[in-house]
């Protein structure tokens, strides 16, 4: 019985505590104050446990390191992603600069994540990150994207522009709701947006 008591006093006290936290505007939410070491571990634990338990399952294509897809995920990358994450002798635009969370280096994200997780995150994003979804992408391009950051942990500066051109001689197009399009001898979809 004692036992019952201490957890009903404990959480009324948590509530009480979070109350007064909300309404009196106690926290403070602007981007350029880090949170306290408390809300920045209890926010990363629900961000991994919530993505491993979505991703999981998710099936990985096959041929996710084909050359095809890893040109197709440079473009998507380079046009969406590279002014929040930087890339190989690109630094983070200046809006990453102002973010808090700050966009990670996606270089040490993928040791962090599997490519199940890494699809999901990209294609659902992360609330209250300034991540958004892709949804509206197709899931091949979204896993071209995938099979390009795979190789970003060694790639170099040569080697980034270098794919950079080659998504550019084939078209610079992706797949922007087009799954399954073939996109041609090239192998890069003919859709634009």
């Amino acid at each position: 019985m004692r036992t019952v008591l201490t957890a009903v006093v404990v959480l009324f006290v948590a509530v009480i505590a979070g109350g007064v936290l909300i309404y009196t505007g106690a926290y403070d939410i602007g981007a350029d104050r880090p949170h306290w070491t408390v809300t920045s571990w209890l926010l990363g634990q629900v961000r991994d446990h919530s993505i491993r338990s979505r991703a999981a399952g998710q099936a990985v294509p096959a041929d996710l390191d084909n050359p095809a897809r890893v040109t197709i995920g440079v473009e998507h990358f380079g046009a969406h992603c590279a002014v929040c994450h930087g890339a190989p002798g690109v630094p983070k635009g200046d809006i990453a600069e102002g973010m808090y969370p700050q966009p990670p280096n996606l270089a040490a994200a993928t040791k962090r994540y599997n490519d199940a997780e890494l699809f999901w995150i990209i294609k659902h994003g992360i609330k209250m990150t300034g991540m958004p979804a892709w949804g509206d992408h197709s899931d091949d391009e979204i896993w071209a994207t995938v099979a390009f950051l795979q190789k970003l942990p060694s790639m170099t500066e040569q080697q980034y522009g270098e794919l950079i051109r080659a998504a550019i001689a084939s078209g610079g197009h992706h797949a922007h709701n087009a799954p399954g399009n073939p996109g041609g001898a090239s192998g890069i979809p003919q859709h634009q947006h």
